[in-house]
């Protein structure tokens, strides 16, 4: 596998700097692979932008920033609008399908959406419509597999919450697969 770049982009409250930890984990812990992320806040902490950066890789990084990220997930409308025109060509975007409006789409992309806040309101916290995304990202790229996410999910949510959040991820997962196969 090559270094692949990835870009998580929302705002706070939305859990994106937990997702890259999570997908960092996955890869670095669960996976055998290779993994770093940075971290960018607004000024404010809760409902301002912030954005995670995530590389994942078979080999060592020795570059851990990243310049084309191939796959970004945007939450906000203010994500796509400001991270968007980073995606490499050919990348993979995947956005909030009711928070996220696409806007002069690039033909170049894959785009891939999902009601991840309807779902995770569905399964009772709104909370946890980044673990669906992660769930969801994990069925349409196949960067980290699917067992080091559930583990990773697993381990770095907090006590008493697991099976929600796997509930979640699953949720995400198999929306993904769907899709996939075109069901």
């Amino acid at each position: 596998m090559a270094r692949t770049e990835i870009k998580i982009g929302g705002f706070g409250g939305q859990g994106v700097i937990l997702s890259g930890y999570i997908i960092g984990r996955a890869a670095a812990i669960y996976d055998a692979k290779h993994a770093t992320m940075i971290q960018a806040f607004g000024p404010e902490a809760r409902g301002s932008a912030c954005s995670a950066q995530i590389v994942v890789s078979a080999e060592p990084i020795a570059y851990p920033y990243i310049t084309k990220p191939q796959v970004m997930i945007v939450m906000s409308q203010e994500a796509y609008a400001k991270f968007s025109p980073e995606l490499a060509e050919g990348g993979v975007l995947i956005t909030e399908e009711e928070l996220v409006k696409p806007l002069n789409l690039r033909k170049d992309l894959k785009h891939f959406s999902i009601p991840a806040t309807r779902f995770a309101e569905e399964l009772g916290r709104r909370m946890v419509l980044n673990i669906v995304m992660m769930g969801f990202l994990t069925a349409v790229t196949g960067i980290v597999g699917v067992e080091a996410m559930r583990q990773a999910v697993k381990v770095s949510v907090p006590k008493g919450t697991e099976h929600l959040n796997l509930n979640a991820f699953n949720k995400g997962f198999e929306y993904g697969e769907k899709l996939k196969s075109g069901a």
